[in-house]
């Protein structure tokens, strides 16, 4: 059936099809969906679907939204996702930089904390600052303290004005604090405030190489200590509560992809290192082992300077050489002909920028890149591929990775 996402009417996948019902509640919006629709676009019976949505019902999950006139007999019954149901939290853990976010069932982001970090002060004290920030989004944990790295002040609280009308809508508080939309502060049960119970898991996003089916650590560039590193068992069982771990720019894909970014495209994230999110057919693409998204590690100059990886000449390298002497178009050059390689290897639709880096001079890295591909698509009597800067962040895709599951997304 065209336009039908296909159900399952068997018991061991009552989860399945209770996730393909979320999904369409939470795409709906506002506005809602009727029982018949959902039957019809899940292909499952009205049945199944009335038995779904009474125990969404009872879990707070969705509610009623009004009703909607229907071609014949009675008016149908709309029902919306409640989105202040659940929480998940995602985590940016760069270099020197945390960011998490509180976001609800839809995404938004309801709370955001900040603070400075420093991964090269060792992994106990890093796991410890982690779980502070998180414990405090979800509202069994204090709110601030002490900073477990130089220069990371204790947090605090500010509002956003207005709250979030939608995916990443966060305000920008300072370092250190907390910023809260809609209800009251964390932790006081109100609307918009997650508290203990409703904290659906924990996603963390952080530079590579990591596995990520098992939470573990790789010789992330910069900082080979963490080899190894069981990063999810220790988060959880700090925690006790389920937690996700994957690359920076795998997180970032994603997000944009639940935010409605169509077909294969590539995400180049430049900031405190460089590296590509890639989403193939719509689903994030992460490789066997884990492992894909590397880019900034391909030599493009042999005797180039060195990287922390090992070789010489990487993108990475030359990209944040050029940055650091403040030749902001020439660093756009480079990520230009990295870009141009990885257009030419997947022929992807789309590439999308993001990173502290390029948000600093967004403009700048828009037209060297967009120049290299043109040229190269010129060259090749080809239609170049279209550039731009992301919206949303590293975080807000964190959060995905918990969410997207819960939805029935197979790629969190």
């Amino acid at each position: 059936m065209p336009g039908t996402i296909e159900g399952v009417n068997l018991l061991a996948l009552r989860s399945h099809n209770t996730a393909l019902v979320l999904d369409l509640l939470r795409t709906a919006g506002a506005d809602g969906i009727s029982r018949l629709e959902l039957a019809e676009r899940t292909a499952l019976t009205p049945q199944a679907v009335s038995k779904i949505t009474a125990r969404l019902r009872a879990d707070g999950l969705a509610t009623e939204a009004g009703r909607r006139a229907s071609t014949g007999g009675k008016p149908r019954t709309v029902l919306r996702l409640v989105p202040e149901a659940g929480h998940a939290v995602g985590v940016h853990l760069d270099r020197d930089e945390l960011r998490a976010v509180r976001v609800d069932l839809t995404g938004a982001v309801v709370a955001e904390r900040r603070r400075a970090v420093d991964l090269g002060v060792g992994a106990d004290a890093v796991v410890e600052t982690v779980a502070r920030e998180v414990g405090a989004l979800l509202g069994h944990g204090p709110a601030g303290g002490e900073a477990a790295f130089e220069g990371g002040p204790a947090g605090g609280e500010v509002a956003i004005a207005g709250g979030p009308a939608g995916r990443g809508a966060a305000g920008s508080g300072p370092a250190g604090s907390e910023v809260t939309a809609g209800g009251g502060p964390a932790g006081d049960g109100s609307a918009g405030a997650g508290v203990a119970g409703d904290g659906l898991g924990v996603g963390i996003a952080l530079p590579g190489p990591l596995d990520h089916a098992h939470g573990v650590l790789h010789r992330v560039t910069g900082f080979p200590e963490w080899d190894g590193f069981p990063l999810r068992e220790a988060l959880e069982r700090r925690l006790g509560v389920p937690v996700v771990v994957d690359k920076d720019t795998n997180a970032a894909a994603l997000g944009l992809a639940v935010a409605g970014e169509a077909g294969s495209f590539a995400y180049l994230h430049l900031g405190t290192g460089l590296g590509a999110g890639l989403v193939i057919g719509g689903t994030v693409h992460r490789g066997t082992r884990t492992g894909a998204g590397e880019f900034g590690h391909q030599v493009v100059q042999l005797d180039g300077p060195p990287c922390g990886c090992g070789n010489r000449g990487c993108v990475e390298a030359l990209c944040l050489d050029a940055v650091a002497r403040g030749d902001l178009a020439g660093a756009a050059r480079v990520l230009g002909v990295g870009a141009g390689n990885l257009v030419a290897l997947l022929d992807v639709d789309l590439v999308l920028l993001g990173g502290r880096t390029v948000a600093a001079a967004p403009e700048e890295f828009l037209r060297g890149v967009a120049a290299v591909l043109g040229e190269r698509a010129r060259r090749a009597g080809e239609e170049a591929v279209p550039v731009r800067v992301a919206s949303g962040g590293v975080a807000e895709g964190a959060a995905e990775l918990v969410l997207g599951p819960v939805f029935g997304r197979t790629d969190g």
